[in-house]
């Protein structure tokens, strides 16, 4: 990756450089030749007029005008109407352009400015204008005015050069400017991803070492700084989650051993009676297979609570339907009535629909009655209502929860020092918790006035429900 950025951050500079140069070299080469045109054109007309006459006077005479020619200055010729050339002394001679020959013989076009070259190959930029000059006397012809092109040129050698030592110098710090960059994205990769060194060393120390407890320092408040703080978030979550499991397995492990250490007593025990003879009064035998069938009860309920939360809390619960939830409580109170048939159940329920798992709710609605018939007195009522709004309020008249063991009722295998005597593996209320806050409802216990437990269920109605449950 420090490569890679690198060689992009370099590849932008140069292309961004040789842009720049580019451009620079083309405006200095068009800034030069302007000048260069400018100064043509700015030839003084004396100049040229005395210029031209020379040269023609040169033509005439047939003077060798390259004799005395001065290589770097500027070349005059004279242009006649039918192409030919008269080139002034200490000029060399250039090449006639059409459009040279065009402004001897227009009347309309006055200038011309070219690019041409001399005789000997070198390249010139030439200006043309139309002049008036007088023709040198001839033997018997009086002396005449004649309209002529005259041109005057200058080497483009004069900005080529210049251009090319710009091109060199514009070569040479692009060359500087791309190592510098591609230096300078090196440092900057090295210097922005040591977080990223600092992270994969850490994600490969917890993959060698399984080492949850391993956190990254966060500075700032940049991407990096984001992704290490998200990295230990995980780390954390996976921690507390891995803590979880070994607590629930250490938790279901100790609740197991009670009842299976029960029930191992009481098959050894009759294993004995039929091995050595001696038979068990009956009494006692049946006794015995009463505690084998509560046992394997307890059981058959604890193992299928830790199903039932052995599903992640994110897990689907199962496609919601509408429900009923005063007939999910009659069906529980029914149940209820079976388990505490002592007890006097008292209920008024109203009307309400929710949208929740059939099964699930009623298992929680059943838990909860559960509860209240364990730990109400012989003899004792429980009374539950569900109002208009939705409330279900279940109480009971046992020895209610203590203040501070209320902050815990709702965690798994958690049971009061008051209730471990009693049956149950503390999974109960877990599970109710749980399925309530997968409707969207909420669940809370607190002590009742007088004495027991007050457990309100509340869930958000499904509005109007559909009409064979009406």
């Amino acid at each position: 990756m420090r490569s890679r950025l690198a060689l992009l951050v370099a590849t932008a500079v140069a292309v961004a450089v040789a842009a720049v140069a580019a451009a620079c070299w083309l405006l200095t080469r068009a800034q030069l030749q302007s000048e260069l045109d400018n100064s043509l054109r700015n030839t003084s007309e004396s100049q040229l007029r005395d210029t031209a006459t020379e040269a023609v006077n040169n033509c005439v005479s047939g003077s060798d005008a390259q004799a005395a020619a001065t290589p770097g200055f500027a070349n005059f010729q004279v242009v006649l109407a039918d192409g030919q050339r008269c080139v002034a002394r200490g000029s060399e001679p250039v090449k006639v352009h059409a459009s040279d020959q065009a402004v001897a013989n227009s009347s309309v076009r006055e200038t011309s400015l070219h690019d041409s070259t001399t005789d000997k190959g070198a390249t010139v930029r030439v200006f043309t204008q139309q002049g008036v000059i007088r023709l040198p006397a001839l033997p018997g012809v009086q002396p005449v005015l004649a309209k002529v092109a005259v041109s005057v040129s200058r080497p483009l050698s004069e900005i080529d050069n210049s251009l090319n030592r710009l091109a060199l110098l514009l070569a040479a710090v692009a060359g500087i400017g791309v190592v510098g960059a591609g230096a300078a994205g090196l440092w900057v990769a090295r210097a922005g991803l040591r977080p990223v060194d600092g992270l994969i060393g850490t994600v490969e120390h917890i993959a060698q070492t399984e080492d949850l407890t391993v956190r990254i320092p966060v500075e700032g408040d940049d991407e990096i700084a984001r992704l290490s703080g998200a990295f230990n978030s995980m780390t954390a979550a996976l921690a507390s989650s891995r803590e979880r499991q070994s607590q629930l397995i250490a938790d279901a492990g100790h609740e197991l051993r009670t009842p299976l250490t029960s029930l191992r007593t009481n098959i050894e025990l009759l294993a004995r009676s039929d091995e050595t003879g001696r038979a068990i009064p009956p009494d006692d035998r049946r006794a015995l297979m009463v505690s084998v069938k509560a046992q394997m009860t307890e059981l058959a309920s604890l193992i299928g609570d830790l199903q039932e939360l052995s599903r992640p809390d994110a897990t689907d619960p199962g496609p919601l339907q509408v429900v009923a939830l005063h007939d999910v409580v009659q069906s529980a109170l029914d149940r209820a009535r079976l388990r505490g048939p002592d007890l006097t159940i008292d209920a008024e329920l109203s009307s309400w629909y929710v949208r929740a798992e059939p099964a699930a709710l009623e298992r929680a609605v059943v838990n909860v009655l559960d509860n209240a018939v364990k730990f109400s007195p012989p003899g004792g009522a429980v009374e539950v209502s569900l109002d208009e709004r939705g409330a279900l309020t279940v109480r009971d008249h046992g020895p209610g929860i203590p203040a501070e063991d209320l902050p815990h009722v709702f965690e798994r295998f958690w049971r009061s020092p008051s209730a471990r005597a009693m049956p149950g593996s503390g999974l109960g209320l877990s599970i109710v918790a749980r399925t309530v806050q997968q409707t969207g409802g909420e669940i809370t216990l607190r002590p009742a006035t007088g004495g027991g437990t007050v457990a309100t269920i509340r869930i958000p109605g499904a509005g109007t429900p559909p009409p064979e449950m009406r």
